[in-house]
């Protein structure tokens, strides 16, 4: 985070648990089990053990249970990084305007403004900070959430998360990134996005790209982040060749950070404590600032973050997989990434390896040592493309664009990165434009917005400039709402 539902009665209980219990649930947990509103947390799947759970059962108005959750209050931790680090402009409370049960089995974290303007919310953070996969084992941090229902320019400035950060992070306050964050949802603006992070290293730039993390994000399936409640969760797997960490929206495993995408002194600095779970609802700050800022005077307050429950399972180390296989695809990549992935069928919203195209005209291919490793294109000058085919933006339109480059271009010498769509001639939907960046090896994520874009199309990159010498290299880019 740097970055209508039914009571819950006991017979009601019963009557899930009761249906639940005929469903078979794979051990890898990334099934999806769809759950009416209000209805209790899922079963314990084989081979896991439950290591927390808060079904948020209590009087409406009452607050949590302090046994297991604490409150953060303020703008800020005592001698920390003011407004959280993040330029976030709310102040926490433990106010049950701001947090409390709603009676029906739901945590609602509810942002307020007062006729001053000014902004208050809800912060809590598990008292455990302990959770960690065991020695070759599977931790699962899971929450069923439904956003704060507002979109359009009354969600401008809402920053609602649910996300876990490093336990050597409490009592220091500036040890942040080194220490690790997993942000397993993160939204802005009420977009129809859920993106999920994990931050490392050092701040700015280092390994881990920051402040922006390691990131990946895709549309809500089915009903929207907004409109429906979902599914997030992560799992942290050190049973893999290469420790990893996976996101998932109602099992949908849509982001992976492994470890041999950073050097091993930061993926052991990031992983080898337990961690501590938070959900909060911010207004304004960095992450609302990148796609608009707010919150304003248009902003609506009073539009809760309602969360069913809070499950963390954890799988011991040698567990054998289930002999029935699960209904959604296996989720865990290979060990060693392709060095070329397979063209076609691509997901617009994942990053797309700029060396995976499919037909080109005067680029080359070169190692990179941005994270990650892999390939980048080189030599891109004037005149230059590359296509990707069957780039899939779904029904919900893309708008904006980035690209991961580097530049070591002589001073005066730039050119454009331009999109287009299933022809090199095609008039451009959207572009940014490219100066020396530091070297052809210093690499930055450059953001543009494109003309709405859905359904599948073959994209175009096409490279631009006013000079002949060459002025970009390209690693990677994707597409977001």
């Amino acid at each position: 985070m740097r970055q209508t539902s039914h009571t819950k009665r006991p017979a009601v209980r019963r009557a899930v648990l009761a249906a639940l219990s005929t469903i078979a649930v794979a051990a890898a947990a990334s099934v999806a089990v769809v759950l009416p509103a209000g209805a209790t947390a899922p079963p314990t799947p084989a081979g896991w053990s439950q290591v927390f759970l808060d079904d948020f059962d209590g009087p409406a108005g009452s607050g949590l249970n302090t046994a297991d959750w604490q409150y953060t209050t303020g703008t800020s931790y005592p001698g920390g990084p003011e407004r959280f680090g993040t330029g976030e402009i709310e102040t926490m409370t433990a106010d049950p305007a701001n947090v409390s049960l709603d009676g029906a089995g739901n945590l609602r974290i509810t942002p307020r403004r007062d006729a001053a303007g000014n902004w208050t919310s809800g912060r809590v953070e598990t008292r455990r900070s302990d959770f960690q996969p065991p020695a070759g084992g599977t931790l699962r941090a899971e929450a069923r959430i439904q956003m704060p229902n507002v979109t359009g320019p009354a969600a401008k400035g809402y920053w609602p998360a649910f996300w876990m950060l490093g336990a050597p992070y409490r009592g220091n306050w500036w040890n942040w990134p080194g220490v690790g964050e997993i942000d397993i949802l993160e939204n802005v603006q009420g977009i129809n996005q859920v993106w999920a992070t994990m931050h490392c290293g050092t701040s700015p730039g280092g390994p881990c790209n920051e402040k922006s993390g390691i990131g990946g994000q895709r549309v809500c399936p089915g009903t929207s982040c907004q409109g429906g409640f979902h599914t997030y969760a992560a799992e942290w797997d050190r049973s893999t060749a290469v420790e990893q960490v996976r996101f998932y929206v109602d099992g949908i495993n849509f982001h992976t950070v492994r470890a041999d995408q950073v050097d091993a002194a930061t993926w052991t600095n990031a992983t080898n404590h337990g961690y501590f779970i938070i959900l909060n609802v911010a207004m304004g700050g960095e992450f609302p600032a990148a796609f608009g800022g707010g919150p304003d005077a248009a902003t609506e307050p009073g539009h809760p973050m309602v969360v069913d429950y809070v499950s963390v399972l954890r799988r011991a180390g040698g567990t054998a997989p289930p002999t029935t296989p699960p209904t959604t695809p296996p989720t865990t990549p290979p060990t060693t990434p392709p060095t070329t992935p397979p063209a076609g069928n691509r997901d617009a919203y994942a990053p797309i390896q700029a060396e995976s195209y499919d037909s080109q005209a005067g680029v080359a291919k070169e190692t990179t040592t941005d994270t990650g490793g892999g390939q980048d294109l080189t030599t891109l000058a004037n005149g230059d493309w590359a296509v990707y085919k069957g780039v899939d933006f779904g029904p919900a339109a893309a708008r904006q664009f980035r690209g991961r480059v580097a530049s070591g271009a002589a001073g005066g010498v730039s050119g454009l990165v331009e999109v287009r769509l299933d022809s090199p001639t095609a008039a451009p939907v959207g572009s940014f434009s490219v100066a020396n960046t530091g070297g052809w090896q210093s690499w930055r994520t450059v953001p543009a917005n494109i003309t709405a874009i859905t359904g599948t199309h073959d994209v175009y990159l096409t490279f631009t400039s006013g000079q002949s010498a060459d002025f970009v290299n390209l690693n990677w880019f994707d597409f977001g709402h």
